[in-house]
């Protein structure tokens, strides 16, 4: 599918899961060599930074909010542009896009048509593209406030699996984002080198570049939260079986001296106290009793209860 933004001077191409003919149809409309083409017929698996001296392609790769907290995917982004267009290929749909060209559609994006050129329209590309990203990260973050409330709930068992999701899913956004870094800057660096727009695009690339280190610092930030909360809840858990295994160490304190009580006195043998006793019963369970609560005077002294 091919959707089409003119703008004065220039037009924005967005081809959504193309065949080779519709590449091969802009790549003639463009000038785009048969090296670039070539890039765009397939996925790239890492970031690429090409071009000639009128053109520069990038390949980026986006992460994607996964529902029902699946593996954590990557979608790319193939950006080809030149003096008065930009095209870009991506092989599924990517949401950010898709909204940016329903504003465009409606020119809802910025108050004067006119305004828009190749270098703006880049910008707000990527403005876009980091907004999403930034949008993901907020919404696993409110995963991870839940997930603390749960942990200091009593629940910290159930938080475990749940605190390394929200920590994988973190790590997958910064590492989606270290990647770009090298790539982007030479990308950035090429389209300035080459002249390719007005001298203010130095300063709209360095916006751009600064969007990205951003969004990066963000997910850092939150990624270090989430590896203090896996912390907490490791603690909480080993507090709570500790204070489970001394609860049951207590009881068995408690039990074996009622235990030997209760096997001595029932010894059948000649001589054995009480055996005559009619009230033997009666008297076994009156120590047994008083044994158990200065026991648990003694614990409770000792605050071990």
């Amino acid at each position: 599918m091919i959707f089409r933004y003119e703008y004065p001077g220039g037009v924005w191409v967005d081809l959504e899961q193309p065949s080779a003919d519709e590449i091969r149809r802009v790549a003639r409309e463009f000038s785009i060599n048969e090296r670039l083409e070539a890039e765009l017929l397939s996925p790239t698996p890492s970031p690429l930074v090409a071009g000639d001296e009128t053109v520069a392609l990038l390949v980026l790769h986006f992460p994607v909010q996964e529902d029902g907290g699946g593996t954590p995917k990557s979608q790319e982004i193939d950006f080809i542009v030149g003096n008065r267009f930009i095209v870009t290929v991506r092989y599924e749909v990517i949401v950010p896009l898709h909204h940016l060209k329903k504003l465009l559609e409606t020119e809802k994006i910025v108050s004067n048509h006119d305004g828009i050129s190749t270098d703006v329209l880049l910008e707000i590309l990527f403005a876009h593209l980091y907004t999403s990203v930034r949008d993901h990260t907020d919404h696993v973050a409110a995963n991870l406030e839940r997930v603390e409330r749960q942990m200091f709930d009593g629940r910290e068992r159930n938080t475990v699996r749940l605190i390394s999701n929200i920590s994988r899913e973190f790590l997958h956004l910064e590492a989606a984002l270290a990647n770009q870094e090298e790539s982007l800057g030479r990308f950035l660096h090429v389209l300035a080198e080459r002249s390719l727009f007005g001298a203010s695009f130095v300063e709209r690339s360095i916006r751009i570049e600064a969007e990205r280190a951003q969004v990066a610092h963000f997910i850092k930030t939150h990624r270090a939260i989430a590896s203090e909360m896996r912390e907490t809840n490791i603690a909480l858990l080993e507090a709570r079986q500790n204070e489970i295994m001394k609860t049951l160490t207590l009881i068995t304190v408690i039990i074996l001296p009622l235990e030997l009580i209760a096997v001595t006195l029932g010894i059948h043998a000649q001589g054995a106290p009480l055996e005559e006793n009619p009230d033997a019963f009666l008297i076994i369970m009156t120590i047994m009793f008083s044994l158990v609560v200065l026991m648990v005077l003694f614990f409770a002294k000792k605050r071990w209860l």
